[in-house]
């Protein structure tokens, strides 16, 4: 499964809201990790394809018991439903909408979730066991909110919403919004690295596990308001950089290293 920018997906991070068993069935017949944050695991009951009677002792645990003859006998239409999916043939979100839409229950709609209900119990498990595995999804979490942060923080105008009637023109929107918040992190990851580099010529040790905490979709040292003069930009199209600001030192001197340091040419 790839993402938008055609890398290879490999887990998707989601808060309570989006734990659904369908969700959870899914994300596995596509081949990646769904990872939510959980923390409603008291009204949630784990599901076994045994009888409840079998775990002595933790039995209020569990809910009814899976029927995996409800999985098997729509199994070639669940690959379908994936391929189609992985092909971009049709899209998740229509699948799931189709799915809620049903009056009676589907046969397809319950193989699926009684299908992502394994998945579920066997990610809660996980999730009860294995610290890391919370820290890494907070992380993945705060690093999608920062994304959204910035987003609005462009969009200000419109409060992060797009007012386009049509759907042409709000992804013409999007793009320009997303071009911009490359931009930004592009920036940002350039003078980042240049910063750091600068430490380290001036003799300041870093530790190389601290850098994969610092953010590039930082704002506060950006202009985001005002007018956008696109041709001069051609005026600093000369491989020349904008000096750092560095509390030790003048902006000037830090420009001579910059010329004289072999790291910033």
């Amino acid at each position: 499964m790839l993402g938008a920018r055609g890398l290879p997906l490999q887990e998707l991070y989601t808060d309570t809201g989006g734990a659904s068993d369908h969700v959870f069935g899914l994300c596995h017949m596509l081949g990646f990790r769904f990872v939510p944050r959980m923390r409603d695991l008291a009204d949630r009951r784990l599901g076994a394809i045994a009888a409840n009677s079998t775990y002595k002792g933790i039995e209020c645990l569990f809910g009814q018991a899976i029927k995996a003859g409800a999985i098997e006998a729509e199994w070639d239409d669940l690959i379908r439903m994936a391929a189609s999916i992985r092909e971009g043939t049709v899209a998740p979100s229509v699948i799931l909408r189709k799915f809620s839409a049903y009056r009676r229950q589907n046969k397809l709609d319950l193989a699926l979730r009684k299908l992502g209900c394994i998945e579920r119990t066997l990610f809660t498990l996980e999730w009860l066991e294995q610290p890391e595995l919370r820290r890494a999804c907070q992380a993945g979490l705060n690093k999608g909110e920062a994304r959204h942060a910035l987003a609005d923080a462009i969009y200000t105008d419109r409060q992060g919403r797009f007012t386009d009637r049509s759907l042409e023109n709000q992804q013409y929107r999007a793009s320009g919004l997303n071009l911009l918040i490359a931009a930004i992190a592009y920036w940002n990851t350039l003078y980042l690295g240049r910063a750091a580099d600068h430490l380290r010529y001036s003799g300041v040790e870093i530790h190389e596990a601290l850098l994969a905490h610092v953010t590039p979709l930082g704002w506060s040292h950006i202009g985001l308001t005002g007018d956008y003069l696109w041709e001069d930009a051609s005026s600093h199209g000369d491989g020349s950089y904008r000096a750092l600001h560095d509390p030790r030192a003048g902006s000037s001197s830090l420009h001579r290293m910059f010329l004289i340091c072999p790291a910033y040419r």
